[in-house]
């Protein structure tokens, strides 16, 4: 199984446009580590290919490539692949199809810029004039015009490279080849597409079915090839345990999931099931081969489902702006025609900065500005796209005067030269006899801090934690070492540079460098901090215990209050998932094991299976290991993960551990916040004196409160229902009055009006109602809807092959600045200017003259 969709080799854009582009694939092929070489690799491949026992290939259709030898570095020639060739000979292969290819492009494969290497062998198929891109009749191999097809590859690696480039043998010469399964099939099916073998034609069929295409209409050929392939790239990607996300992997398997969802229509209309109907199609094609499709098929329609509706949220209002601008751009170049029934009839390009706003704007990422720009046949100035984005970071740069993270004074460098700050936070909260090696101020080092000034002093040693890993600073004060007189309050500490803590402080009394003071941190403001952070290490092995092992920390906050842990996850956590994730925390911290911690090597720490975290960076020496044993698990631990923070000596420490939220907080990402020891019980006594006031108001006990909310919502709902109901009793008595409002537009009727409002499905009926009433015409309604507009249209069956509902909702939806689609015969839209709405129902007669 492959999957190329990005990096040297990013065939993501041309999918679906050609005739074997795919970004999933699978690659057939023999290996050989030094049994057979060149000779026999090329009789093996020859008899497979052309045997009638085996594929049968007619000779006279295959051409073979050699290595034609290149310049390599320092200045030297690689020599032909005489040997190859003879080998082909030798299979009677005639010498006039055998083609020697010079140049290290072609026909020389390598891993990298170092490391083996080799020449390789290309057996090439005649796919006849007809397979041509640019229709040449009579041309010869090896033209590229698409006719002959590439369908295996043998890769004879005997070589070694260096970093300057120079080749040496290898002691033991090895042969790699590959075969695209999707192209043999092809020649073996006699087709001259990929999308016409049936690895494909039961998807696209499938994909027609869910967006009520005909599978004949060759204007959606494009897009249901593409949501035939992406399928299958997102189905096995998910199975195998990637998830979409922001970053790698998750990234590049969030643009197939985007880009399929682009071409299976407007992101208001497209239906939530079409990717999960397609993974079940992926399925039931492939589980012979892949048993474990079946296994992970509910994961991956939860995954699909999950961001079909994400990309349903985000992309409705940008998707929106993006066809507003390129309605924009046609009506100012004037290039809509009336005789065209209001089609493109010059190519159009879209404005560099204009992209790029909808970029940095709206959020639209530059492939789907490609592909929804290509799909109204629009071309986009990327130089400009460029141009624009230079001049943003620019502008940047000079308007930049620091935020976020203070950024350290240079003294800190000069002091970090002369020591490091010892850290004694992991044996408790106070200690005595700590050097000041450094004061500084805003106005840079001084030599004494005067009382009521504030300033950042650092210590050749502290008990003081300073925040890092997701743990707030401790805070605390300094005394002299009787700790009788207060010297200074603690309010933070951070690392300036590695290896320094730097306190900031606010003098009490006069401090000096060379002072020597006891140092005492908040103890109880730190117990807090430090249940609540052995309560994140436990929050993150429950997720992965129960929701998977894709789980993985985004970041974390443990302060005195409560913890607050992000984590990659693909859907809402529901209640029973919080139940058992809170069940199982508690549980741990019920069986009270004494936590572990010991410095290791980054190697071994990670072999003894710590987690460590995607972006931080670690030594290769001297990492902190944190383990909450369990004598239960077969590891021997609940948890085990490289940090440097502060814990609890054992976890019934925590004494109880309440998850208080669960939500979003980007796409992919999720978040918990959870309470732990004295803030869990006062977490509970809130809910407590809640409870008891809504018994108060409902006049119940505390056992009824649900019961009578319950009830109440029933009659809310009820009411509602009735109030709906008498709505559209209202609106569609009035049907008469609409009817007698048709008007004739070239011999079709047509009502076009505006209604009072009431909920959709209403507004569907009222629809239906009126093209019974008009047996043969079109059907326009809109109405104001919270602020914005509402619009559908309908068209009679016997009109649907002139008049595309799904067109004329969106020409309206434009005036109104919104969007929309749908079927042929009905269709729906959205906008947000309702003194448009009048205009924009009262352009429909000349939408439509010119489409009869």
């Amino acid at each position: 199984k492959c999957v190329r969709a990005g990096g040297k080799h990013n065939d993501l854009e041309n999918v679906g446009f050609t005739k074997r582009h795919h970004t999933f694939f699978e690659m057939l092929g023999n290996f050989s580590f030094g049994d057979y070489f060149k000779k026999d690799a090329i009789a093996y491949a020859w008899e497979l290919m052309t045997s009638p026992e085996w594929f049968g290939i007619p000779k006279d259709r295959l051409y073979v490539t050699i290595f034609g030898g290149a310049e390599i570095p320092p200045g030297n020639m690689l020599e032909i692949d005489t040997p190859a060739g003879q080998c082909w000979l030798g299979e009677r292969v005639p010498q006039e199809r055998i083609h020697a290819i010079t140049g290290l492009k072609d026909n020389f494969w390598a891993m990298g810029d170092t490391g083996p290497c080799g020449p390789c062998s290309e057996i090439h198929y005649d796919m006849g004039p007809a397979a041509s891109d640019e229709g040449h009749a009579d041309c010869k191999f090896p033209c590229d015009c698409g006719r002959y097809v590439e369908i295996w590859n043998l890769v004879f690696m005997q070589f070694n490279r260096d970093a300057s480039g120079a080749l040496t043998p290898l002691p033991m010469p090895c042969v790699d080849t590959g075969m695209g399964l999707e192209r043999i099939a092809c020649v073996l099916q006699g087709v001259i597409s990929n999308y016409d073998t049936d690895l494909f034609q039961p998807l696209m069929a499938k994909a027609a079915k869910l967006l009520e295409h005909d599978m004949s209409d060759a204007d959606e050929e494009v897009s249901r090839r593409i949501i035939a392939d992406h399928s299958r790239a997102s189905t096995f990607l998910i199975s195998d345990g990637v998830m979409p996300s922001n970053e790698g992997r998750g990234y590049v398997l969030r643009k197939i999931i985007n880009r399929a969802m682009l071409n299976a229509g407007s992101p208001e209309t497209v239906s939530d099931q079409v990717l999960p109907g397609m993974a079940d199609a992926v399925a039931q094609q492939m589980r012979a081969a892949y048993p474990e499709l079946d296994e992970n098929m509910q994961q991956v329609r939860r995954v699909l489902a999950s961001e079909t509706s994400r990309y349903r949220r985000t992309m409705t209002t940008s998707l929106g702006k993006l066809r507003e601008e390129v309605a924009r751009l046609m009506e100012a170049l004037r290039l809509r025609s009336p005789e065209t029934g209001g089609m493109l009839i010059h190519k159009v390009t879209l404005p560099g900065d204009v992209a790029f706003r909808l970029y940095d704007t709206f959020g639209l990422r530059r492939d789907v500005i490609e592909d929804a720009s290509r799909l109204q046949g629009v071309g986009v100035d990327w130089e400009g796209f460029d141009l624009a984005m230079r001049e943003q970071r620019e502008r940047g740069r000079a308007s930049w005067k620091g935020e976020g993270k203070e950024a350290a004074n240079p003294a800190y460098a000069k002091i970090a030269d002369r020591f490091t700050t010892e850290l004694d936070f992991y044996f408790g909260t106070s200690t005595k006899d700590c050097r000041i090696e450094a004061i500084i101020t805003k106005m840079g080092p001084v030599n004494e801090l005067n009382p009521g000034e504030s300033g950042e002093i650092v210590l050749d040693r502290t008990v003081i934690y300073a925040e890092s890993g997701g743990q707030v600073a401790d805070t605390g004060a300094f005394y002299d070492n009787s700790e009788s007189q207060l010297l200074a309050e603690v309010k933070s500490a951070y690392y300036p540079v590695a290896g320094l803590v730097a306190h900031k402080v606010v003098a009490k009394e006069t401090l000096r460098i060379g002072d020597r003071v006891a140092v005492v941190a908040d103890a109880e403001r730190r117990a807090r901090i430090i249940r609540n952070h052995t309560g994140t290490h436990l929050v993150n092995a429950a997720l992965r215990n129960i929701l998977g092992t894709h789980v993985k920390q985004s970041g974390s906050l443990n302060a005195p209050e409560r913890l607050r842990f992000d984590f990659s996850h693909f859907a809402q956590v529901d209640a029973e998932e919080l139940r058992d994730i809170e069940q199982q925390v508690n549980e741990e911290i019920r069986l009270n094991t004494e936590i572990e911690t010991n410095v290791t090597s980054l190697e071994d720490a990670l072999a003894s299976g710590a987690l460590a975290f995607f972006g931080d960076k670690y030594p290769e020496h001297n990492v902190r290991v944190v383990t909450i044993p369990d004598p239960r698990a077969a590891r021997g631990f609940y948890s085990k993960e490289l940090c440097g923070g502060t814990h609890v000596q054992r976890v019934g420490d925590i004494g109880v551990l309440k998850i208080v939220s669960e939500e979003s907080v980007a796409a992919g990402v999720r978040r918990i916040e959870a309470v732990t020891g004295i803030g869990a019980l006062e977490h509970y006594q809130q809910e407590a004196q809640i409870l008891r006031q809504l018994a108060s108001q409902l006049n119940v006990g505390k056992d009824g409160i649900l019961a009578q909310v319950e009830k109440l919502a029933q009659t809310v709902k009820h009411l509602e229902k009735q109030l709906e109901t008498q709505k559209r009793k209202g609106a569609l008595s009035k049907i008469d009055e609409l009817a007698a409002r048709v008007q004739t537009v070239k011999g079709v009727k047509l009502i076009a009006a505006e209604v009072e409002r009431i909920d959709r499905e209403g507004l569907r009926q009222l629809v239906d109602s009126l093209r019974q009433k008009l047996g043969s015409g079109v059907v326009a309604l809109g109405m104001p809807e919270d602020g914005k507009v509402a619009l559908i249209a309908g068209v009679t069956k016997d009109l649907t092959a002139k008049i595309h509902a799904g067109k004329l909702i969106q020409a309206l939806a434009k005036q109104v600045g919104g969007s929309g689609g749908g079927r042929a015969d009905l269709a729906e839209a959205g906008g947000k200017d309702t003194t448009a709405l009048k205009s924009a129902l009262l352009s429909i007669p000349s939408l439509l003259e010119p489409l009869l």
